[in-house]
This record gives C-alpha cells, structure tokens and sequence, in this order.
C-alpha cells in the first residue's frame, strides 16, 4: 500500500506540539527546573518521531534533526506551559484531553510516513502506533512512573491502534481526501480516549494460568 501525497508539516508540528506540552504540565508538577522541563518536553514531544525515524525508517537523518521547525515546536508547547499551564497543572483532565489529541495526531502522522515509506500495511500499523505511544512511553519512564501504554488502564494504545487502522481506511476505502480523513481519525482517536476515561472503559489484566497457585501450595505442604 503506497501512496503519493503527505500530509501537510503544520499537522505533525502540531502533534509535536501538543505532546511536548504534556510533558512540560508533568515537569511542572513535579517541581523541575528549566533544564528539567525542556528536556521533558524534548524527549515527550520527539520520542515518538525519534523512534519511527532512526528504528524502522531509516532513510538518512531523522525528521526532527533535518528540520529546526520540530524543535521550534517544542519550545513552544514548553513556553505555552510555562505562561498557561501553572494554573491547570494540577488538572488531571486537562493533561488527558491534550494527551488524547496528540495520541490521534501521531497516530496519523506515523501511519502516513510508513506508507509514504513503502511499508506493508502491518508493519505501517506497528510503527504508528509506537510512534503515537513512544513519547508518552519515554514521559512516564523519566518521571520514574509505570507506563501507561502498559497498564491496565484505559484505551491508550488501543485507541491510537484503532487509529493508525482508521487513516487508511478512511483514505483508501471511502476515498477521503488525505487532510480530511487525517481530521477525521484525530477525531476518532481523540473520542474513543476520552470516552474511555469518562465512561471509566478499562482493559483487564491478564490473569495467571494457575501454574503459581500450584506452586505455593506445593510449597506450604512439602510432603
């Protein structure tokens, strides 16, 4: 599946954007320094470009190192936090809902670049889906905090698969012209995880298959 369009640069430095400001609320409220805030927002914000670019498509410098507009991007959700954010930083809701469209907006811009890339159709999935959860991945690790795309919890990196399957679908099948259906997978991406938090949608932990059960007892009764 190839394509000969990409979408618009404003739509992935709004992802960057939007992702790196997530990082900058968290700095906020744990107190960090500048250096600490930008370096957040630095690793939140690009982690996820960072990984699709020099992981899976390797095709010379990444993105964010061959154009000064993605860093741009960065200081520019940091200062927004720093003028905007002191007052909201303790709002949970207000991380979750700027987390929720950066979620759709990478998702998009990943699948995209896979595709533009020459990829299959699953592979294209895999990279934009980490490319959706791998800033909010590196967030969560340099905070000291267990991942959310890996705990029980509610639709995160379900809601960005769901996503990177959508874009395609809306551009392939119904024909969308590739900005539209981009708006409109945000959009789905950008529901799906709110409505998910709102409505307290969680996925389940897995469960043991009995084996450790069996084990403690034949440990509490050796004979």
């Amino acid at each position: 599946m190839q394509h000969g369009f990409e979408l618009p640069l404003a739509l992935d430095l709004f992802a960057v954007f939007l992702m790196s400001a997530t990082g900058a609320i968290e700095a906020i409220r744990r107190r960090f320094d500048l250096v600490g805030l930008l370096g957040l927002s630095l690793a939140t914000g690009l982690g996820g470009a960072l990984m699709r670019d020099g992981i899976f498509l390797q095709s010379g410098a990444p993105a964010v190192i061959s154009n000064q507009s993605y860093l741009f991007a960065v200081a520019g959700g940091a200062a927004a936090c720093l003028i905007f954010g002191r007052r909201a930083v303790l709002s949970e809701r207000l991380v979750a809902v700027v987390d929720a469209a950066a979620l759709g907006a990478y998702a998009v811009v990943g699948m995209d670049k896979s595709l533009a890339f020459g990829l299959a159709f699953a592979p294209a999935v895999l990279v934009g889906t980490i490319n959706a959860c791998g800033g909010g991945l590196l967030r969560d690790v340099l905070t000291r905090k267990e991942p959310l795309v890996f705990r029980p919890g509610q639709f995160y990196a379900l809601a960005a698969l769901i996503g990177c399957l959508s874009y395609p679908f809306l551009l392939r099948s119904l024909g969308l012209p590739p900005l539209v259906a981009a708006l409109c997978t945000i959009a789905i991406t950008f529901s799906l995880r709110m409505l998910a938090i709102t409505c307290d949608w969680r996925t389940a932990p897995v469960r043991s298959t009995g084996l450790i059960p069996r084990r403690r007892r034949q440990a509490r009764n050796p004979a």
